[in-house]
């Protein structure tokens, strides 16, 4: 009974919510025209690019997805880039309540297929603690977190009483790519979406790490998207530089090096190698993957069992992959 962990979705409610009383908290729709997705603009400048059909498909194609690949269930989250954290903190604690509202609606409505990941509005950490705990009473299983907060890496946030409210209610944090800045060098060849989301990824547990979160809450569930970006692959560098580096002038307080901490953190499947894979388990356990496809986006992992089982693992560890890991690393699943 294979459990997609990452994946994505806008469900009508919230379009309808942001049509009706959207502009309360700073954000619009913006019609597309031609009979295509409307986008979103927020009050503070930023427009995020049109969604697409499959980000907002009707719920019917969705579960066809499922079986084709041959998923039990899914976890949703909103989409990172609506985040709005540009929004002044009142503004912003209320869209945060309705993309969980609705999101928690559609998702409680379709429960035997789908569990709902919550946002949490991170301008404010006493908010985002709040919107946390409120999160739980709507059925969140998980909370997905950006890389970056409008281009502050998320370990050089004060945000110490979110992740106290994550480790005391036993809810994984999953750690998301967001690009919501100009990014020139990322603008052609697809690199955005080879490149660059992975590359934030990298940045964000580094920070997260180095800032010594992991260390004030070692409770703490804390899952990484797309393998761990570059992380795995670059954990003898981190390990160099926190030995030699000077750590004051860096704010690096972390206790142990970057590589001890590697095994205690979870990483989607969403590689797209089998080889890379096989690396990722040989460096962290296999106890720490879980399978993963980004669903709806254009780098989704199209056949994602198949992707573990061409990885050359047994039958048990394809299990474990599966279905027992994404069970242990988020235990509020039904």
């Amino acid at each position: 009974m294979p459990i997609d962990i990452h994946a994505h979705y806008v469900p009508p409610q919230l379009l309808s919510a942001v049509a009706d009383r959207g502009a309360m908290c700073g954000v619009r729709l913006l019609p597309a025209g031609n009979g295509r997705p409307p986008a979103l603009g927020f009050d503070y400048g930023f427009r995020v690019r049109p969604f697409f059909p499959q980000l907002v498909e009707p719920v019917a194609q969705r579960r066809a997805s499922l079986d084709r690949q041959r998923l039990d269930r899914q976890l949703v989250a909103t989409w990172p880039d609506i985040y709005g954290y540009g929004l002044e903190r009142g503004a912003c604690a209320q869209w945060h309540r309705m993309l969980n509202d609705t999101l928690a609606e559609w998702c409680n409505a379709n429960s035997d297929r789908f569990s709902f990941v919550a946002s949490v509005p991170l301008v404010d950490t006493n908010d985002a603690a709040a919107e946390l705990e409120r999160a739980i009473y709507l059925g969140a299983v998980a909370a997905m977190i950006p890389a970056n907060v409008e281009g502050v890496n998320i370990g050089e946030k004060a945000l110490d009483p979110f992740w106290a409210k994550a480790e005391a209610l036993g809810l994984p944090v999953i750690l998301h790519p967001v690009l919501v800045e100009p990014a020139p060098r990322a603008a052609k060849f697809a690199l955005t979406q080879i490149a660059q989301y992975t590359f934030d990824t990298t940045l964000g547990i580094g920070s997260v790490l180095l800032s010594g979160v992991l260390d004030r809450f070692p409770a703490l569930t804390l899952v990484l998207s797309h393998g761990g970006g570059a992380f795995p692959y670059l954990l003898g560098r981190f390990d160099v530089m926190h030995e030699r580096m000077d750590k004051a002038a860096q704010g690096n307080v972390a206790q142990l090096a970057p590589s001890a901490y590697a095994t205690r953190v979870g990483y989607d499947t969403i590689v797209h190698a089998p080889k890379a894979l096989r690396f990722l388990v040989d460096t962290v356990g296999i106890e720490q993957i879980a399978l993963g496809t980004d669903e709806s986006f254009q780098p989704a992992d199209r056949d994602p069992v198949a992707s573990v089982k061409a990885a050359g693992f047994s039958p048990v560890d394809v299990e474990l992959i599966t279905e027992i890991n994404p069970r242990r690393l988020f235990p509020r699943l039904p």
